[in-house]
């Protein structure tokens, strides 16, 4: 394997690691199950984590660093600690994964046991994410620097990209609003044009030529009287691009 395929693996891993960091609790558990994929599809992501997990003693750490605190079930009791060591952080949230990924531990229990905020499952996940992964990932990131800087780079095409496809979905359903409208016939001959450059341009993936089809775009709506809730998201969307 190639250093170009490794660096990518890596950073694949940890784009996975931010988006653990940044996302919901809906989508923990897939995304935990796939940075394991991701571990064990490279090679010096498996060594290192065998590395520091070789004569682990999990269940004494999980023991030591999840203890229950007295009024668990109260907002703000949080129960849950990282070794001091760095090699000791990666063992433990890596066999945390492993549990959850496995069933054994179930991370709703988990959060709502160790990392209580209000009994929400939301709230509770960001102290998790917050408390555990963050410094799991961070370590990660510094034991391969490069990676960190590409999977960082590819995180951040992959919402662009994302919110292109929003926008690009979005269009549609605006220009059926707005050419819906009882409109004189330049309007209407005028809003055709825009909507068909804009989706011409969405299409090549020109972000610069949307922003000023955009510009134009919001004062004819102005124009019209047709602002709403409706075209403020496309124009929030248009904002991530």
């Amino acid at each position: 394997m190639g250093t170009e395929e490794k660096t990518e693996k890596i950073g694949r891993f940890l784009s996975v690691c931010d988006e653990l960091v940044t996302g919901s609790y809906m989508n923990a558990e897939g995304k935990i199950s796939e940075a394991l994929k991701d571990i064990a599809a490279c090679r010096e992501l498996t060594n290192l984590f065998a590395a520091v997990t070789d004569g682990y003693d999990y269940p004494a750490a999980r023991r030591a660093y999840l203890r229950p605190r007295a009024g668990a079930g109260v907002s703000g009791r949080v129960g849950a600690y990282l070794p001091a060591e760095r090699q000791d952080v990666l063992a433990f949230v890596f066999c945390l994964f492993v549990e959850i990924d496995a069933g054994t531990v179930h991370l709703g229990d988990l959060l709502l046991r160790y990392f209580y905020v209000d009994g929400s499952y939301t709230a509770s996940y960001a102290v998790f994410a917050g408390r555990m992964i963050r410094p799991f990932r961070d370590i990660v990131k510094e034991c391969f620097p490069e990676a960190g800087k590409r999977g960082q780079a590819a995180l951040a095409r992959k919402k662009r990209e994302e919110a292109l496809a929003a926008f690009a979905g979005a269009l549609p359903v605006e220009e059926r609003r707005i050419m819906g409208r009882e409109l004189r016939e330049e309007e209407r001959s005028a809003g055709a044009a825009l909507f068909s450059e804009l989706i011409a341009a969405a299409a090549r993936r020109d972000v610069a030529e949307i922003r000023a089809l955009l510009a134009g775009y919001r004062y004819f709506l102005r124009y019209i009287c047709a602002e709403s809730e409706e075209s403020a998201a496309l124009f929030s969307l248009a904002d991530q691009l």
